[in-house]
């Protein structure tokens, strides 16, 4: 991984009176130029080829100016131009999964949030361990074994898929039907339940709000997932008698639907969220940022959290213009905004270190 003192002697030459943020055109990279822009900050956007012509469609979400790419890795061709445009990246779910985990922890550009999260975080065995372990996390039941698949379980591949390759087995051969055996993957037992995806935004600068041992941790924002097709296969009938004919239950994330948590769960969700964040601060000096909290509430009311991801996820682009939960922090923030606003204020302080990578 670049080190984290080779990125603190390229920020100490970028000109902090003119900062720019850049980020990769997909995923939730409106909402990030946008809050950007609102924030007073120049905008990079690196596209994949005609990718650029879309974002004319919505002006106050498009780029100041484009980098243009034939594939993804050719990123790292442009780190001179970046570095002359004193750029800070913008991490999200879309840039890591198309460039690796491994390569964007090379990228030698000054990144917004701790890269060390993804060690933890991109390894489902790892991810656990910070969770259950040492976050002291419910989460739903490991199997270790596919042959010893005794109830409904979700199968899992590493690293962030939108949900592509998820599957449910009940047995190990239904779960034979549905696996690829050269991917990495998990087990874990099906928790009935509502899902719940729940964005905190944790600033090791702020002290006012919900405060930790360091710093503040915000609740931005609640998603729920249409899932393509397990959302709408119920319709056609028992499951077993699909498979046979080959249709199978998919979770690919198509579209987000804004939702809010009963008052009551609030305190719940939030001590969820505590724990994770000062759990990261002993593991690896602390995931700076948004972060999603990925949940299910049983009908007693109980959390249990199946996934996190470390950094600005899509279920956020709902709340373009606030949410029911950001309006009582700042009205109209979003998490894109959120991001440039931590960059801002940070480098008013003299702090950018403390949140660049």
């Amino acid at each position: 991984m670049v080190s984290k003192e080779e990125i603190g002697r390229i920020l100490d030459e970028y000109d902090r009176k003119n900062l720019s943020i850049a980020t990769v055109c997909s995923h939730s990279s409106l909402q990030i130029f946008n809050g950007a822009r609102k924030e007073g900050f120049r905008t990079i956007g690196i596209a994949i080829k005609e990718r650029a012509r879309f974002y004319d469609a919505f002006p106050l979400g498009r780029p100041d100016e484009f980098l243009i790419v034939d594939t993804y890795d050719e990123i790292f061709d442009l780190t001179d131009e970046l570095i002359e445009r004193n750029a800070i990246v913008i991490p999200h779910g879309s840039f890591v999964e198309y460039l690796g985990a491994n390569r964007f922890k090379e990228l030698p550009l000054p990144t917004f949030g701790n890269r060390s999260v993804l060690e933890w975080e991109s390894d489902r065995d790892k991810e656990r361990e910070w969770l259950e372990k040492h976050a002291g996390i419910k989460m739903p039941r490991k199997i270790d074994d596919p042959k010893k698949i005794d109830r409904p379980v979700l199968v899992k591949y590493h690293g962030a898929k939108g949900g592509k390759g998820f599957f449910i087995a009940k047995d190990y051969a239904e779960f034979k039907l549905g696996i690829d055996w050269t991917k990495k993957y998990s087990i874990q037992e099906y928790i009935l339940g509502t899902r719940y995806y729940m964005h905190f935004f944790y600033s090791p600068i702020k002290n006012d709000g919900y405060r930790i041992s360091k710093g503040t941790i915000e609740m931005l924002s609640i998603d729920r997932r249409d899932e393509s097709n397990i959302d709408e296969i119920y319709k056609l009938g028992a499951q077993e008698e699909l498979k046979k004919m080959g249709i199978f239950p998919s979770f690919v994330v198509t579209g987000n639907v804004p939702v809010v948590l009963r008052e009551s769960l609030l305190p719940k969700a939030f001590e969820l969220a505590e724990k994770v964040v000062e759990s990261s601060i002993k593991l690896f000096g602390g995931m700076i940022g948004p972060f999603c909290l990925e949940s299910i509430v049983t009908d007693s009311l109980d959390f249990y959290v199946f996934e996190i991801s470390s950094r600005i996820v899509a279920g956020t682009n709902p709340f373009i213009s606030g949410s029911p939960y950001a309006d009582l922090i700042e009205p109209g923030m979003s998490t894109g905004q959120r991001i440039a606003r931590e960059i801002k204020v940070a480098n008013e302080k003299g702090a950018l270190r403390e949140i660049i990578s």
